[in-house]
């Protein structure tokens, strides 16, 4: 793994640690696999939101109205949502 140091995703706080975990396979870019869009571009905050609270809805089971509230308060403490969220 060329000795860098692993980064986690401004989006999302995941770890990326290959390449292939990173947005297009780009270990310059600051957000995963999962926050991109299909053209590499970061997905929009709404985009996002709405990813993560599926996500959280589809594994732990919860409504959709408790599942966003988790995802807002996920997402407020990562970078890329501070201005939205702040």
């Amino acid at each position: 793994m060329g000795g860098s140091p692993m980064k986690k995703c401004i989006a999302c706080g995941m770890p990326m640690n290959t390449p292939s975990e990173f947005a297009m396979g780009d270990t310059s870019k600051d957000y995963c696999v999962h926050c991109a869009r299909q053209d590499g571009s970061m997905q929009s905050f709404e985009e996002k939101r709405l990813s993560l609270t599926d996500f959280i809805v589809r594994t732990q089971g919860f409504d959709r109205t408790a599942a966003q509230e988790v995802a807002e308060a996920m997402m407020k403490k990562l970078p890329a949502w501070a201005d939205d969220l702040g």
